[in-house]
């Protein structure tokens, strides 16, 4: 017989850090890490969104923290650690969410703008990374990195203008898959989400320009993703029910990167 499945999806005493945790996606994914057991430690740039994201969790039982910093300042990512570090002991899960886009076509994009959004969604998944990995995972060998992507990153879009969103978030998909080749040896596993639609205050612009109802409809399940929908397949990869599966990429989607290749 094997281990019980709440046993598999229990994190109690893990220790998850998640970056852009404030709101959206991020404090979604760590209310489920949260609920499972684990601590949290919420980063984000804004002190007072972290602040009320931390309370809102702790309000719901669960024992967070938050630091303030921007994730694609190297001084800064080596801040965020040592003080998870410090004040928990160490980083078992690593939830890379922080994330910017801009809506541009290729021809008139400004470089500051692509620059940003590569900053933002690829570098910092880098540093925390590695420095989460130098910190805790490496010499514990053990740990879980779950970095969030998106359908933006597996093709390209007639219709959503996102040339640095969808290069940067491609980026992240193939630095998932190598990362868990190289750093497999260390039991550490590398898996990334790739939502869909969801609304979240970077998917507004394309929400309002395009309609709700249109975005759902190109979806096999006609619908948006909602505050439910990325908690079980985190808890998946953070925990030990998921201790074979690593180097994937999973759509939550409602079905739209199976019927059209992406988004």
């Amino acid at each position: 017989m094997g281990t019980p499945v709440q046993q598999l999806f229990d994190l109690s005493g893990r220790v998850a850090l998640v970056t852009g945790g404030s709101r959206g996606l991020g404090l979604q994914i760590a209310e489920s890490l949260g609920e499972a057991g684990a601590k949290v430690m919420l980063s984000a740039r804004k002190a007072e969104e972290l602040e009320q994201a931390a309370a809102a969790l702790q309000d719901r039982g669960i024992d967070a923290r938050w630091v303030a910093a921007d994730a694609g300042d190297p001084a800064q990512v080596q801040r965020v650690c040592d003080e998870t570090m410090q004040r928990l002991g160490r980083v078992d899960i690593l939830v890379n969410n922080a994330g910017a886009t801009w809506a541009a076509p290729m021809e008139e994009h400004p470089l500051e703008a692509w620059d940003k959004v590569m900053n933002l969604n690829v570098r910092s998944v880098f540093l925390m990374s590695q420095a989460v990995g130098r910190a805790s995972m490496i010499p514990r060998r053990a740990g879980r990195i779950i970095n969030i992507a998106s359908i933006a990153g597996l093709s390209g879009s007639i219709d959503v203008r996102f040339i640095a969103y969808g290069t940067s978030k491609g980026a992240v998909v193939n630095f998932t898959r190598t990362l868990a080749g190289e750093w497999g040896r260390y039991g550490i596993t590398v898996n990334a989400l790739a939502p869909g639609f969801f609304p979240s205050k970077m998917t507004q612009g394309v929400i309002a320009a395009h309609g709700s109802d249109k975005l759902a409809a190109q979806a096999p399940l006609q619908r948006l993703g909602d505050d439910d929908d990325l908690k079980g397949a985190a808890l998946l990869f953070a925990s030990a029910a998921g201790k074979h599966i690593t180097g994937q990429i999973l759509a939550v989607d409602g079905g739209v990167s199976a019927v059209h290749g992406g988004a």
